[in-house]
């Protein structure tokens, strides 16, 4: 068997942080896929795993050194605050250490009930795994924080929603599973000293930097804070809906974690929301940075008694540390919408120049990845803003723009093919559209055949390249093909 080089950090907190809890075995599980670069990464071999793998990451064989848990937390679902969650669906094997020296933990999510399954079987639908596979990968791939994809597995067994599935396990590599609920588990039970605990732990294991900060406490609520303004601004630019920003999927570490109705728009509108559970788009795609906000607000909460031993000044420090966010976020995201239209340099009227392109996508009903994609190629040769143009209802809208956009280009001190080739580093040709991941979850599900999820792992690997061969898988969906709504899974 493999070995895994465990050192379970948190299994070593105090038992009130999680129950200890063994996978259930599966009946003929089968390994569909294992990311053997991230295997590679995490010191593992992958040999092995292509051998041992289907039992190991079905829950039917625990290596040795692991100790399995479900991690306590609770958290605000669409605003109304759950006392307690947990890992309902999810088990922690354990953490290993990379080969960058990077604590990562090892989870398997779908692997049978927890004390926190609230009734639920436990057990994930292997479309659900297949989406988040694809997903994660893709926004690793686009240089966004995430957690990632280890391995997905068929179980053998079905599992029961609105009809019979195919049974399956997804193993997830994060920093760690820590999100903003798991400070509010302790909170709502007024359990100051195991959030110092956690608290503590957090910053050892993920901002050691702040452990001789005059203020640590304050000052990791300030480095969450703008670990989650850049990734949000990330999640803008690459034009991402997460679809279930509560606050137990908000991380302590600044990752993307839990794709469950999580979708890319196509057609440019702020107010975009896929998600079938979100019915008054709390986390419309517009609305995401201020939901952030929101998140936060939660986490100082939690925290605030340890900020200061007087309670006025304890609650003015944490409000001027969440006002910080919204300044942070605003630079990330406007320097990255510079980049996207190949400015290098900072004028006062880029913000109304990125503003009123985005207003003119939103009009034209123009398509947010291929918009910026060939504005690349407007910037080297002003023959292509007709294919550019034609992106939007009406073409000739965008002359105007295109003329101050030139003129501001023209104080820009990169030459057109080098700002044109640094426009493609940071605009995507690939994105895993939502109705190729359709279907190939219907494919696989359907029919067992994997091969259209190869097919777009193999793209959204490289989404900065141009890969004629795949040219499809850049267009936007065809009339019909359109996916109007996400489902959680669960």
């Amino acid at each position: 068997m493999t070995a895994f080089r465990f050192d379970n950090s948190y299994a070593r907190l105090p038992a009130n942080f999680y129950a200890r809890v063994q996978p259930t075995p599966v009946a003929e599980p089968w390994l569909i896929k294992l990311n053997r670069p991230l295997a590679g990464e995490l010191g593992l071999d992958a040999e092995a795993l292509e051998r041992d793998g289907a039992a190991i990451f079905s829950g039917n064989l625990i290596p040795e050194g692991a100790e399995p848990l479900a991690m306590a937390y609770a958290g605000h679902q669409f605003g109304t605050f759950v006392p307690q969650l947990g890992d309902g669906r999810a088990i922690l094997l354990g953490e290993v250490t990379d080969a960058g020296g990077r604590r990562r933990d090892i989870q398997l999510k779908g692997a049978g009930q927890t004390p926190y399954s609230r009734r639920g079987d436990g057990r994930a639908a292997l479309g659900p795994v297949l989406r988040e596979y694809i997903v994660s990968e893709a926004m690793h791939a686009l240089g966004v924080p995430t957690t990632r994809a280890l391995a997905a597995t068929v179980t053998g067994q079905p599992v029961y929603r609105e009809q019979i599935l195919p049974g399956a396990v997804f193993t997830r590599v994060a920093a760690s599973h820590i999100r903003v609920g798991t400070f509010q588990f302790f909170a709502a039970r007024g359990d100051m000293e195991s959030i110092r605990t956690l608290a503590d732990y957090v910053i050892g294991r993920h901002y050691p930097e702040l452990k001789t900060d005059e203020k640590p406490y304050l000052a990791l609520l300030k480095a969450v804070a703008a670990r989650q303004a850049a990734l949000i601004a990330r999640w803008l630019h690459v034009g991402f809906i997460h679809g279930v920003m509560n606050t137990d999927n908000m991380t302590i570490s600044g990752e993307t974690i839990d794709f469950g109705p999580c979708a890319f728009m196509d057609d440019y509108d702020p107010k975009t929301v896929f998600s079938s559970i979100d019915q008054f788009g709390r986390y419309a795609y517009a609305n995401q940075p201020a939901i952030g906000q929101w998140n936060l607000a939660r986490l100082a909460e939690t925290l605030v008694t340890l900020f200061d031993p007087v309670a006025d000044t304890a609650v003015n420090l944490a409000n001027d540390a969440l006002g910080e966010y919204g300044t942070i976020f605003q630079k990330h995201w406007l320097d990255g919408m510079r980049r996207k239209i190949g400015l290098l340099t900072d004028e006062d009227e880029d913000l109304d120049l990125v503003q009123s392109l985005l207003t003119l996508m939103q009009n034209g009903k123009a398509d947010f990845t291929l918009t910026f994609r060939r504005l690349a190629a407007s910037a080297e040769n002003a023959t292509a803003d007709t294919e550019l143009a034609s992106l939007f209802e009406e073409p000739q809208a965008l002359s105007p723009w295109l003329e101050h956009w030139r003129r501001r280009l023209e104080r820009e001190p990169q030459p057109a093919t080098e700002r044109a080739a640094a426009m493609r580093s940071v605009n995507p040709a690939f994105i895993p559209r939502n109705h190729r991941v359709e279907q190939a979850i219907a494919a696989a599900t359907e029919d067992a055949d994997f091969s259209l999820f190869e097919a777009l792992l193999d793209v959204t690997s490289r989404p900065y390249e141009d890969q004629p061969g795949h040219a499809a898988y850049a267009a936007p969906p065809e009339p019909g093909e359109e996916v109007l709504q996400t489902f959680c899974g669960t």
